[in-house]
C-alpha cells in the first residue's frame, strides 16, 4: 500500500486492542498521521481466548473513517461460520487460527495460556476457509499460538498470504515478547524462501523497538504493536521508533 512497503518491505500494524475503545475514531485519526501500513484489529469471542473485544459493526464503522487496510485477526472458535460477517464489514485481510482446525478444548483459557494443537484434524475445512477469503478478494492469513508447532503451518504457506506468529499468549495486551518466537520466524522465513517467496510473516505480541529488530532480523515483515504505541505519551514517535528499529535491518 505505502511507500514504506515499497522501500523496506517492513509493514507496521498498530493494534487497536490497545487504543481507547471509547474514542476509536480519535485514535485512528491520530495514528494515521504516522502513516501506518495496516491497522490490526483483534476480534476475541471470550471462548477461544479469555476476553471479548469487537465484532463486525465496529469494523464496518472503522472502514468508513479510514483508508488504511484493516488487518482482521479472528481469535474465535468458529471462523468458518462467521467469516462472511467480516468480509461484508470490510476486512482487507482475514487471519484465522490454525488451532480451530485441530482437536482443542472449546473453553476460554486463563490469561497467560492459550490453546495449542499437535495436528490438523480438519484440513478440508481450513482449505475451504482460505478459498472463501481469496474468492472475496481479501488476503488470507493463518495464525499460530505460542505452543502450537510452527511446522503445522508450513504445508499451507503456498496457499495463503501471511503467517501470523503469536509472540504472546493471546487475549490481553501489554504482555512480554516470548523469545522462542524468533526461531519460529526463522523457520517460516526459510520455508517461504523455498516455497512461497511472497509470504508475509507477521508477529503479534510484545513488539517494541527492541523486539522489532529481533523479529525482522529473523525474517518477519509485518510488526503488530499495541501498548508500545498507544500506551506511550507520544504514540506517533513510538511508532516511528519501532519503524526505525525494524527498517534499519530491513534495508
Amino acid at each position: 500500500m505505502t511507500e514504506n512497503l515499497q522501500n523496506t518491505g517492513i509493514l507496521i500494524a498498530p493494534s487497536l486492542l490497545s487504543a481507547d475503545f471509547m474514542n476509536l475514531s480519535h485514535d485512528v485519526q491520530m495514528i494515521e498521521k504516522g502513516f501506518p501500513d495496516w491497522l490490526h484489529v483483534d476480534v476475541m469471542d471470550g471462548h477461544f481466548v479469555p476476553n471479548l473485544t469487537i465484532g463486525p459493526p465496529v469494523i464496518k464503522a472503522l472502514k468508513a473513517i479510514t483508508d488504511i487496510p484493516l488487518d482482521i485477526h479472528l481469535m474465535i472458535d468458529n471462523p468458518s461460520y462467521q467469516l462472511d460477517w467480516y468480509i461484508e464489514a470490510g476486512a482487507d485481510s482475514i487471519t484465522v487460527h490454525i488451532e480451530c482446525f485441530g482437536q482443542t478444548s472449546h473453553i476460554a483459557n486463563t490469561p497467560g495460556t492459550s490453546l495449542s494443537i499437535n495436528s490438523i484434524s480438519d484440513p478440508d475445512l481450513l482449505a475451504e476457509v482460505i478459498v472463501r477469503i481469496h474468492t472475496a478478494g481479501r488476503k488470507a492469513g493463518l495464525a499460530l499460538n505460542p505452543d502450537t508447532p510452527v511446522e503445522l503451518a508450513l504445508p499451507w504457506i503456498d496457499q495463503i498470504d501471511l503467517v501470523l506468529l503469536m509472540s504472546v499468549h493471546p487475549g490481553f495486551g501489554g504482555q512480554s515478547f516470548i523469545h522462542s518466537t524468533v526461531e519460529k520466524i526463522a523457520t517460516v522465513s526459510k520455508a517461504a524462501a523455498a516455497n512461497a517467496p511472497g509470504l508475509l510473516i507477521e508477529v503479534d505480541g510484545g513488539i517494541n523497538a527492541s523486539t522489532a529488530a529481533l523479529a525482522v532480523e529473523a525474517g518477519a515483515n509485518i510488526l503488530v504493536a499495541g501498548n508500545a504505541i498507544f500506551a506511550e505519551s507520544d504514540p506517533l514517535t513510538a511508532m516511528a521508533d519501532i519503524r526505525a528499529a525494524a527498517t534499519s535491518l530491513g534495508n
